[in-house]
């Protein structure tokens, strides 16, 4: 299906989605962390892992599929941008929360 679509709109899905899930996830695991006692730099070296292997299914496409390697990349690149955006930005919500 997504040869019918142009790579704009699966890029800007995929960074959306990227956004949301570990925007959302990183404020609510520092609360969590901050509540026991943990360590920030170790949820942020978590998250770091979680979006690298968000990201592999996409690098696989591409390197192995030639022929869907249009929509792969564009994925690839929008996870990619999604995930580096919410992991700059919710340390600073966290923080202006009280988490950090």
């Amino acid at each position: 299906m997504t040869e019918f679509l142009p790579d704009y709109l699966i890029r800007q899905q995929a960074a959306v989605g990227a956004l949301v899930l570990f925007g959302v996830l990183r404020v609510i695991f520092a609360a969590v962390a901050y509540e026991r006692g943990w360590r920030i730099s170790i949820v942020e070296r978590c998250f770091v892992g979680a979006a690298v292997l968000y990201c592999i299914p996409q690098l696989f496409d591409l390197l192995l599929h030639v022929y869907n390697a249009s929509a792969a990349s564009a994925e690839l690149e929008g996870k990619a941008a999604g995930c580096a955006i919410a992991l700059f930005c919710a340390p600073i919500l966290g923080h202006r929360l009280g988490f950090e």
